[in-house]
This record gives C-alpha cells, sequence and structure tokens, in this order.
C-alpha cells in the first residue's frame, strides 16, 4: 500500500571532513565523545550525542572517491560546532585544558552580550569549535 502522508526528514547528522582522523578523533575525545581507538584508523566514524544526533567524520580520500578532484576547504565557516559547558567556570576549564593540550584558540573566553560565557577553539583540521554557557544570575 502506498504511503499517503508525505514524510517530513529530520534532521540527524553533522558531517566533516578531516586530514588527520586520529588527531581529530583525539580532539573530540577531550571534549567528551566516546569514540573507540580502533576508529582513529577508519575511513568514517559516527557518535550519537544526546537526541541521536549524529556527528560523523570522513577522510579525505573517502570524499576524493565520492567526488573526484575534491580539495579540503581552506579558512573559517565551513562548519562550526558549539559545546555547551555545566557552567562560565567550565568554560574557562575546558578552553584552558584543550589549549594547553595544543589545540588552538580562536577567542580566548568572554561573557558574550547575549549571556553566556563564550569561548572558541580550533580542532586539528582548522573547524571552530565553540565552548559556552549561560552566565546566570
Amino acid at each position: 500500500m502506498a504511503r499517503t502522508t508525505p514524510v517530513t526528514p529530520r534532521f540527524d547528522l553533522v558531517g566533516m571532513v578531516t586530514a588527520d582522523m586520529a588527531a581529530t578523533l583525539a580532539f573530540y575525545r577531550r571534549l567528551g565523545l566516546d569514540l573507540p581507538a580502533e576508529a582513529d584508523s577508519a575511513p568514517h566514524v559516527e557518535a550519537v550525542g544526546p537526541g541521536g544526533v549524529r556527528l560523523a567524520w570522513d577522510t579525505v580520500e573517502v570524499m576524493r572517491a565520492i567526488h573526484p578532484g575534491w580539495e579540503m576547504p581552506k579558512g573559517e565557516g565551513r562548519v562550526a560546532l558549539a559545546f555547551l559547558c555545566d557552567g562560565p567556570a567550565d568554560v574557562d576549564r575546558v578552553y584552558a585544558e584543550m589549549t594547553a593540550a595544543g589545540y588552538p584558540s580562536v577567542k580566548e573566553p568572554w561573557d558574550a552580550p547575549w549571556g553566556q560565557r563564550y569561548a572558541v577553539i580550533a580542532d586539528p583540521d582548522g573547524t571552530p569549535v565553540d565552548l559556552f554557557a549561560p552566565l546566570g544570575d
């Protein structure tokens, strides 16, 4: 029997391309994602977050198999991810831990005018990753 009610697509996955899967997964493990060690050598990796939304990474080689001649984009604005921290002090703590581990700072923690403590770091491929928490009362 044919379906008469249209199916609405649902948001399910954020995909990124990485030049170094192991380095990228190490970065996201430090941010709390559960990624097995054997994934470091895989061409495609996924992690399921709260609510079932998936974050996925593909190697440059996978992208070139899909799109021959594909080149890794350069610069900011390709995608941005945000990680909610438990509070303003946790934004500072996670930022300090990640930058001490050698991950680049994009913007040091600050109190944003929209009412959040905010900081931005970058993953090994230069993808900006926001750290934030409500400032509270």
